[in-house]
């Protein structure tokens, strides 16, 4: 019988909805904050400029120009929020690096007997050159040390590694369970990523007091088990983004994109929405489209009867890829082009086998034939259906 939400449940998502709505609440407060904080800076920019009348402007050109450099710090503040806290003290580390040896190289062009407006230029760009090579440097190289401690003290237990060649597994993709089989056949490289929050998602579902969600969660947790146990597939759990917030779409995307890694998903909106911001997604329904055979049962199809086959008035075709076509009734037809009737479509390891039976609609000329290799059957102990592996 199905189970039927009580008291408990309504409680449940109650208190649900009213975490979401404090939780909505609390990211516009910072929102409105941060603007707030923003428009102080800017209105101190103008005043400053203004007073101070940099590059002889006056007025409000003064007041432009203070306007447009906070225009600029708020962009660079901007793309510096989505950065990790691993690579911008990796950057700051190797700007102040590069500064240092900026300044050893300036001591020594200081004693030279280059003129002065010369010595100016070179100290400049080699200022500018160190302290440019000292920011990509940290900032690409500082994630790869080992710097457990340092990461501890910012408030990490690590970074989150995810190579450059993971792939992200949404919920989804664990609860259709055919990663699993995909993985098997060993059709995804590199490892598979299982963010922190998906599994997070995993257990709210597997816990859910509704019956099907409860079992749809608890496949999810088996499949993810069942790829962990592939000797050959590597799958790691990554953990979230420090001030990571929104829904899991949004994580996942923000983690992509952080990352530049790929989605695994069966989730048609989200194929949607991060193939717009430029993730790649590995689909799994597109993956099936894709491999479903070129022929359903029920279909017609004209061949070319080549020779006889194993079993009793069978003949046998070959489309143009090197599939097999039995066909049941042909072999009284070899050489000739006929039309057939595809009954079943199998697909074995050494490649895909297609049956079918002459289509006597096509061609009425067709029933004589059928007809006596009805009988001829009939005379004849029955074998299976399937020719030899050699065939």
């Amino acid at each position: 019988m199905p189970e039927t939400q009580g008291p408990e449940a309504s409680h449940s998502s109650r208190d649900t909805r009213y975490t979401k709505n404090l939780a909505r609440s609390s990211d516009s407060a910072r929102s409105w904050n941060s603007w707030l904080l923003r428009g102080c800076l800017a209105l101190a920019a103008a005043v400053l400029s203004t007073s101070l009348g940099p590059f002889g402007l006056h007025g409000w050109f003064a007041a432009g120009a203070g306007l447009a450099v906070v225009i600029a710090v708020i962009v660079v503040e901007h793309r510096l929020k989505r950065s990790a806290s691993s690579v911008l003290f990796g950057g700051a580390l190797g700007g102040i690096l590069g500064a240092l040896a900026a300044l050893m190289v300036s001591g020594v062009i200081a004693q030279t007997s280059e003129p002065g407006p010369t010595k100016s230029f070179f100290e400049f760009a080699v200022l500018l050159g160190f302290g440019y090579v000292g920011v990509a440097l940290g900032a690409s190289k500082f994630s790869s040390l080992k710097t457990g401690p340092l990461h501890a003290l910012l408030g990490q237990t690590g970074p989150p590694a995810v190579p450059a060649d993971g792939k992200l597994l949404d919920t989804s993709a664990l609860i259709d369970g055919r990663i699993a089989e995909i993985c098997e056949a060993h059709f995804l490289d590199g490892p598979l990523l299982v963010p922190r929050f998906v599994l997070h998602e995993l257990q709210t579902i597997a816990d859910s007091p509704d019956s099907l969600r409860r079992q749809r969660g608890r496949r999810g947790l088996e499949v993810l088990q069942r790829i962990q146990k592939l000797p050959a597939q590597e799958v790691r759990i990554v953990e979230d983004i420090p001030g990571q917030t929104g829904e899991v779409d949004h994580k996942l995307i923000e983690l992509a994109l952080r990352f530049q890694a790929k989605i695994v998903t069966n989730d048609f909106n989200l194929n949607k929405v991060a193939t717009v911001q430029g993730v790649t997604i590995l689909n799994v329904n597109l993956l099936a489209n894709a491999l479903r055979p070129a022929v359903l049962p029920g279909e017609g199809m004209r061949v070319f009867i080549l020779r006889e086959g194993k079993e009793v008035n069978q003949g046998v075709a070959y489309l143009e890829d090197g599939t097999m076509v039995v066909v049941d009734g042909a072999r009284r037809l070899i050489n000739k082009t006929v039309d057939i009737l595809v009954t079943s479509v199998h697909q074995t390891p050494a490649g895909k086998m297609i049956f079918g039976r002459l289509d006597e609609r096509a061609d009425p000329a067709l029933r004589q034939v059928a007809a006596v290799g009805r009988s001829e059957r009939s005379d004849r102990p029955a074998r299976p259906l399937y020719p030899e592996p050699t065939e």
